[in-house]
């Protein structure tokens, strides 16, 4: 009984920090609004996040619609599952920047 109840607990953690981590990647993208930040930096400014947190935040505003995402050296998008993130920059795309403002809500993602 102890195990399940301490499995339960560790799931209820990890999925606070899931929906924590998804407003924060969200609104250190947000800095520069009407710029693409690259992955690499906004991963360095938030510091304590495992690089699989924020890989698993950045495939859930991707995959959302958040975001997007596009190569660094060539401009064309792309999807975190095909490239490295290193290679990557991202921006804020108009479903994001109404989820910041609240106009809309997503119970995975702290704003």
């Amino acid at each position: 009984m102890m195990i399940d109840a301490a499995q339960e607990y560790m799931q209820k953690i990890k999925a606070r920090n899931f929906v924590k981590n998804n407003g924060q990647v969200l609104r250190t993208i947000n800095i520069l609004r009407v710029g693409y930040e690259k992955l690499s930096d906004v991963k360095y400014a938030l510091g304590d996040v495992s690089e699989h947190d924020f890989l698993s935040s950045v495939n859930y505003l991707f995959l959302s619609e958040y975001i997007l995402l596009r190569k660094i050296k060539t401009k064309e998008f792309a999807d975190i599952a095909d490239v490295p993130y290193e290679e990557l920059e991202a921006k804020l795309s108009q479903k994001g920047i109404k989820l910041l403002d609240g106009t809309i809500s997503d119970n995975s993602v702290e704003v």
